[in-house]
């Protein structure tokens, strides 16, 4: 294909400009530009590929930079061996911001037309992409004649959209959504609907009149109901009902989560903890770190989906807009005591809840206690329930406690809700708080003393939501009196039973948040100092030992740094091997970063950089970078307070792969070198080669080939020389990955060879697993044996799919690919490639893009070319 010049490249930019900047067409340059111009800035992306293949890869990051920089490879991905070349001047993307200021203005356009044309000079692929956005079409040369003929022959298939024509001038552009993450998890997260649920008949009425002119309204705008109230008035059993009864509606799954708007406890939910929630409900395995990422993702994800999000307890509009689905049939309801009204410019619409009408709320109290012991009493039942202020909440505890004594006049509940009741508390704040406290104050006098100790001790958790696991830890007792407590507290309505976990069934619990601040304050009056910070801490050394048993289990072959505990927790764990062990190390990370944080304000040095060593598995498995990186600058600042030289060497370390796996290598390379300097002057030879070994990694990635394999070289002959089995097996793997990056294929096969035998001698089957799959590409190169590369890769496929490595699996198939391709199979590498995109598209978006480029490169003939 013939280069764009520039005065065709200004025609292309004026009448894209012209049709605006909001455009298909702008929008694609747009996203073209500030993607090359983010490759030559952070060295990941397009350049990133290895083998013949890598002319075929495309631009892969959306992040505009200044400034010269390499092109080399990205996080995990092997860097081009051609990616020292200098990149040019920052000038397309000052050009565009430019130009989008006056689109449509010829100057403009051609001032980003000439640096486009600079900027691709010495980049084949970017003048490629440059021809293909000018040229969306070209005319047709009518003057041939020859006939043409599609013939599919043997076990061919077609896949995807298919152009039929006998001659094709210029380029075919067709635009598709990306294929489908296989076997998309459906999310049925909504609360159940309590047993005595009553009356709200009108407000599901008006409710569903919103959700039904939605589905109508031709534009298929997404609804955003925020339903207010005071607290205790019955937000959260009225949404549930109402979503329970559309669930029909929305196929693609109901997600929800407790926003904690009122916790005084842990504060609010973090918008980035609730958006990796949902993600990884959805099937997203790997989150970016930064919170507008994982936003774009979030609505990438959800942008065709037909859902509903509960988003209860909401504090403001601004912790709400973050978690807003983008697909036009998305169906998003707030509860908060607020009426949030900063969201009628996201189009919400707002349903005002208020308190029970005295026949509901008598009927509600009637509904628990009988219909005899109402029609007995009916005018103590009205006292009561008026004394309640019409509040669900309030109508349960009381009646709770009126079930649990059944000879109990009604008269004497409603003396004791009265105002010269002893149940009376002063100070309290508006919204019919003062209800609910004092209904809660009468349950809690009626509780045996090892429940209402227990009640106490769950109001100081450092966790929103809590198994009997927790519960015996925090009340210091067996898990059989712990399910005592539970189902003592759960028969008079102080503590909420949620839906068995999905994945191993164990029963979950959680305040209201009322009735935690409640629980709180009778803690902080009747317990002594010592006392909740002992409470605190056997919970924070329950996951801490929990945790470190999943380490166990995943990474056998990791040493296992010294645990502290204060308070020796029992055995028990709810796994029994490494697969379910990933899933609690999954389901339990913003628990387990909420009792770290917890360890960090207590100043349990100890405790908080241990706790981040037993995450390890969780970091390299799941890769949730966010939480990598701030758990390691936590921990790191907890082992230089603890003082322990083996510990801060461990968090510079760990950290530094969390930062050269999120791209930020300089910074990577800043912690090992800390590291390496400690190591040598406390003469710790294992930790000197642990921070060579990084140091090469971080090279590595950035594609600077010789010196990671100086590091590399160093850090074998320390691991040799001190009989590190484990560690010499991954620095060969490593070697072997950069020979093979480096062209040295040849050199490549025994040093991976040997690697994947040593990690399988230390059971380490997943880094023996990355050892295979590397090992089957350099067969390809070194011998042209497709056949036995092929076999290789399909048995690290099976091994990586036994160890929960979802990142790996979307490295093989790609591998797959190449390896069809280099055999002359497109089809087949089509096939690779687009389960492969499959997998990286919810996950990382520069993996997305340099697959996408290699199906765009394929043979026009083949899948790659429609």
């Amino acid at each position: 294909m013939d280069p764009v010049t520039v005065p065709e490249l200004t025609t292309a930019l004026v009448r894209a400009g012209d049709q605006g900047t909001d455009g298909t067409a702008w929008q694609a340059l747009a996203q073209l530009v500030r993607a090359w111009a983010g490759e030559a800035a952070t060295g990941t992306g397009a350049g990133a590929v290895t083998g013949p293949a890598a002319s075929a890869t495309g631009p892969a990051t959306g992040r505009p930079v200044t400034g010269p920089a390499a092109f080399a490879g990205g996080p995990d991905i092997a860097p081009d061996a051609a990616s020292d070349t200098a990149a040019p001047p920052p000038g397309p993307v000052a050009a565009l911001d430019a130009a989008e200021r006056s689109p449509g203005d010829r100057e403009r356009a051609g001032a980003l037309a000439a640096a486009l044309i600079r900027h691709a000079a010495t980049r084949p692929r970017l003048r490629r992409e440059l021809a293909l956005w000018a040229r969306p079409a070209a005319p047709r040369d009518t003057g041939r004649t020859a006939a043409a003929g599609n013939v599919l022959q043997g076990a061919a298939r077609v896949a995807g959209p298919v152009v039929q024509a006998r001659d094709i001038h210029g380029d075919v552009h067709l635009h598709a959504p990306p294929p489908p993450v296989a076997d998309r998890p459906v999310p049925r997260q909504l609360l159940p609907v309590p047993r005595h649920f009553t009356d709200r008949e009108d407000e599901l009425a008006a409710l569903e009149s919103l959700r039904e002119d939605a589905a109508r309204a031709a534009e298929g705008a997404p609804l955003r109901v925020v339903i207010s109230g005071p607290a205790g008035i019955g937000k959260t059993a009225l949404t549930s009902r109402w979503l329970r009864r559309a669930a029909g509606e929305f196929p693609d799954g109901q997600l929800y989560a407790d926003l904690r708007g009122h916790s005084a406890a842990d504060g609010p939910a973090r918008p980035g903890d609730v958006l990796g929630q949902f993600l990884r409900a959805l099937g997203v395995r790997h989150l970016p770190a930064e919170l507008d990422e994982q936003t774009a993702l979030w609505r990438s994800t959800t942008a065709d989906l037909r859902i509903a999000v509960m988003l209860d307890n909401a504090l403001s509009a601004a912790q709400v807009r973050p978690l807003l689905p983008a697909s036009p049939a998305s169906l998003v309801a707030v509860t908060s005591r607020r009426r949030l009204s900063g969201l009628v410019v996201d189009g919400a619409a707002f349903q005002q809840l208020g308190a029970l009408a005295q026949q509901a709320a008598v009927d509600l109290l009637t509904r628990q206690v009988g219909v005899q012991r109402v029609r007995r009493e009916p005018e103590a039942a009205r006292r009561v329930a008026a004394l309640c202020a019409g509040l669900p909440l309030a109508v349960s505890v009381a009646a709770a406690r009126l079930a649990a004594r059944p000879r109990q006049p009604l008269a004497v509940m409603a003396g004791a809700l009265g105002p010269d009741g002893p149940g009376r508390l002063a100070n309290l704040s508006a919204e019919g708080e003062q209800a609910v406290r004092t209904a809660l104050d009468e349950s809690y006098r009626g509780l045996p003393p090892e429940a209402a100790r227990g009640y106490r001790r769950l109001g100081v958790l450092p966790v929103p939501v809590f198994d009997g696991a927790v519960v015996a830890a925090a009340c210091a007792v067996s898990r059989t009196a712990a399910e005592r407590v539970l189902d003592e507290l759960v028969e008079v309505h102080l503590v909420e039973d949620l839906s068995p976990d999905p994945e191993d069934g164990t029963e979950r619990y959680r305040f209201h948040d009322l009735v935690r601040a409640h629980a709180a304050d009778l803690a902080g009056r009747e317990d002594t100092p010592a006392d909740r910070r002992d409470t605190v801490r056997r919970v924070v050394e329950r996951y801490l030992a929990t945790a470190t048993e999943a380490e166990r289990l995943l990474t056998p072959g990791h040493r296992t740094l010294r645990r502290d505990y204060a308070f020796p927790p029992e055995e028990g764990f709810p796994f029994t091997d490494s697969r379910s062990a990933l899933n609690w190390l999954d389901r339990e990370r913003l628990h387990l970063m909420a009792v770290l944080r917890t360890a960090v304000e207590c100043e349990w040095h100890a405790t908080a950089w241990q706790l981040v060593d037993a995450m390890w598995p969780l970091f390299l498995r799941l890769r949730p970078y966010d939480l990598w990186t701030e758990a390691h600058f936590l921990g790191l600042r907890a082992a230089e307070r603890d003082g322990d030289p083996a510990a801060e060497s461990r968090m510079l370390t760990s950290g530094g792969a969390g930062l050269r796996n999120a791209g930020r290598h300089d910074e990577a390379v800043e912690w090992f070198g800390r590291a390496l300097a400690g190591a040598r002057r406390d003469g710790d030879r294992r930790a000197e080669s642990q921070a060579l070994h990084g140091i090469g990694q971080s090279r590595r990635l950035a594609g600077r080939l010789e010196e990671a394999a100086s590091h590399f070289t160093r850090a074998l002959a320390i691991r040799e020389s001190i009989g590190y089995r484990r560690g010499a097996a991954l620095t060969r793997l490593c070697l072997g990955d950069t020979a093979l990056a480096d062209g040295r294929a040849a050199e490549a096969v025994p040093l991976l060879t040997e690697a994947r035998s040593q990690l399988l001698a230390v059971d380490d089957l997943y880094d023996a697993a990355r050892a295979l799959a590397l090992l089957a590409r350099a067969h390809t190169r070194a011998h042209a044996d497709p056949g036995t590369a092929e076999r290789l890769l399909r048995q690290a496929l099976g091994e990586f799919r036994a160890t929960g490595s979802v990142h790996w699996q979307a490295r093989t198939l790609e591998f797959l690919g190449e390896t069809a391709e280099e055999a002359g199979d497109p089809t087949r590498a089509a096939g690779s490639y687009e389960e492969s995109l499959a997998l990286y598209a919810p996950v990382s978006p520069e993996d997305a893009g340099r697959l996408r480029g290699r199906l765009r490169g394929l043979d026009p003939a083949g899948p790659g070319g429609r």
